[in-house]
Parts: C-alpha cells; structure tokens; sequence
C-alpha cells in the first residue's frame, strides 16, 4: 500500500537533511498570516520544499491559489518536513497547534524555528516541550514586514546553539542578508521584544510632534523638511506620515492589536527586570484607546487616531 504523502515526503526529506545542500531540507510553516505566508512563498522561490498550515480556511486557500502545497492538518504538515518554521501570533496559539499529542510526537529529530514575537521565558518553556519531545530548537524573530519578508531583507535575531543556527542558516540566509547569531535562547526574544518597544515609542512620539504642528495650523512639508535634516528623523517617518494625514490605515503591514500584545509583553519582561515600565504603560494606553475607535485589524500607525482624537 502506497504511503500517505506526508510520510513519504518524511522519509525522503531524512536521507538529505544534513549533507551540503540543506534546500534539500524540507519546511513545513505553521501559521499563513500577514507575515507567514510571504515568508513561505519566498522560500519556495528560493528552491526550498515548503509545506503550509493555517488554522483558518481562508488564509489556506490563498496560499494554495499563491501555488503552495497546504495540508489541512497540523500533524500531516509537521511530519512532512525535517524543520518546522513557527509564525503564529504568541504563546497560546504555539502551544494549541505545535504541542497537541498527534504534533507533538512528530517533532522528534526534527527542528523547530519560532519566528514570532513572544517572550524570553515563553521561549524557554517551549525549547524545553520541544527537546522533551526530542526535536531541535531555534528562536529567529524578525524586523521588518511584508515587502521585506518578500524581498528577502527580513532582520532575522537567532537565539540557540550555534549548531542549531548552523544547521538553519541556509533558510534564514534565504529571508535575510545578514541574519545573526544573537545569544542563548531568550536572547533573541528580548532583542525583538526591544525593537518592538521601540517602534511603539517612536511611532508614538512621532504622532505626538504632528498632532502638535497640524493643531497649531504649521506646515507639515515645513515640519518635515526640518525633522529629515536633523539627527531626530527615522525613516519609519515617513513610511507613516501618508497614513496619518490620510487617516488611512487599512491594508497593514503589521496590526495595531499586535502592537498592543508586544508592548504588555515587553512591560512585563521589564518588570521582572527591575526596569521601569511607566513609558510603556502610557504607549498602551494610546493603543487601546485606537483600538477601542474601531483600529484594532488596522495598520498600527493608527495610534494617531489614539492621540489626535480630541483635536
């Protein structure tokens, strides 16, 4: 009797993983959202063997429209590939599709990769379910969105042995230029938790100055041409500024609701480390008072609408 597909895929993929051409490696990704799917695409472009899975039906769909295999279960999907790329969006949603018993006992000999945003300890707990299960484990969180994950200049911050960032480099070399090698696992989470913070706080500081300079009736042009000459200016400025004049934040590159997960999780890694977190509390304040105006699914850039909202 002929072999299920994902078996046979299995059994293939073993009798290569390992030797020099590693995109001989067979992916399986878990999770075909914003930033799940081109990420898929573009390693299947790259001559890597991709399966997907994604919880919802729609999303499936559009990665098969897109030409990617999908498999409809989670289990059939991990016991396809030798490394199994994670882009779901935290802790739960991990733990509620990876560590199901019919998963679960798929992941032994093989290698997880998490690339979402979660926290140093929630990272920890998962290598630690992963190698109980006997599988391999690799944070690689990310900087940069869609037509970066596209391109293949995705930021990529890689917590974990140096033998298991070897053994995964060949993929993240395909999403990134200069992925790096970041320290132990939670090193990488809390670099990207940092980032993230900073993002939030230089967003939210950028629509404090405009808010101010459209109220007081300045020129916005003027406002710009002076912040780009000086040494305040952050390209995500601009990247921004279209959306807030327009008051236009559909079609995201990253959710506002996201933003907010990001930033309490970062508040809640600065505590236990002795760090004050008040700046973070007002940002998340500003972001649930955009997401109560209706801006939750929307581009996070509308934590203008958060700040400007009396004026």
């Amino acid at each position: 009797m002929q072999q299920p597909w994902w078996k046979q895929s299995t059994n293939s993929a073993r009798r290569t993983i390992g030797r020099g051409d590693q995109k001989s490696m067979k992916i399986s990704l878990l999770g075909l959202g914003l930033m799940g799917l081109p990420i898929a695409l573009r390693l299947q472009q790259q001559g890597f063997e991709v399966f997907g899975w994604n919880r919802g039906a729609g999303r499936a769909d559009e990665a098969q429209r897109q030409g990617l295999t999908v498999t409809r279960e989670a289990g059939h999907a991990v016991a396809a590939a030798d490394l199994i790329l994670l882009a779901l969006s935290d802790l739960d949603a991990i733990r509620s599709v990876l560590l199901r018993p019919e998963v679960k006992r798929e992941l032994a000999g093989k290698m997880v990769v998490q690339m979402g945003t979660i926290a140093p300890a929630e990272s920890r707990s998962l290598a630690a379910a992963v190698q109980q299960a006997g599988g391999d484990y690799l944070e690689a969180p990310v900087l940069g969105s869609i037509p970066e994950a596209r391109a293949g200049t995705l930021i990529i911050m890689a917590g974990g042995t140096p033998e298991n960032y070897t053994k995964a480099r060949p993929l993240l070399e395909a999403l990134g230029k200069s992925p790096r090698h970041v320290g132990n696992i939670g090193q990488g989470a809390a670099l990207k938790l940092a980032m993230n913070q900073l993002i939030a706080s230089l967003t939210s500081g950028f629509s404090l100055s405009l808010g101010l300079v459209q109220a007081e009736g300045l020129d916005v042009d003027l406002f710009m041409s002076l912040l780009r000459s000086s040494a305040l200016y952050a390209p995500t400025f601009d990247k921004k500024l279209g959306k807030m004049l327009r008051h236009d934040y559909t079609r995201p590159n990253f959710p506002l609701r996201h933003m907010i997960k990001d930033v309490e999780l970062f508040r809640q890694v600065a505590t236990a480390d002795g760090i004050d977190p008040t700046l973070t509390l007002a940002i998340s304040a500003i972001l649930e008072r955009s997401r109560q105006a209706g801006h939750g699914d929307d581009d996070y850039s509308a934590l203008y609408e958060g700040i400007t909202a009396d004026s």
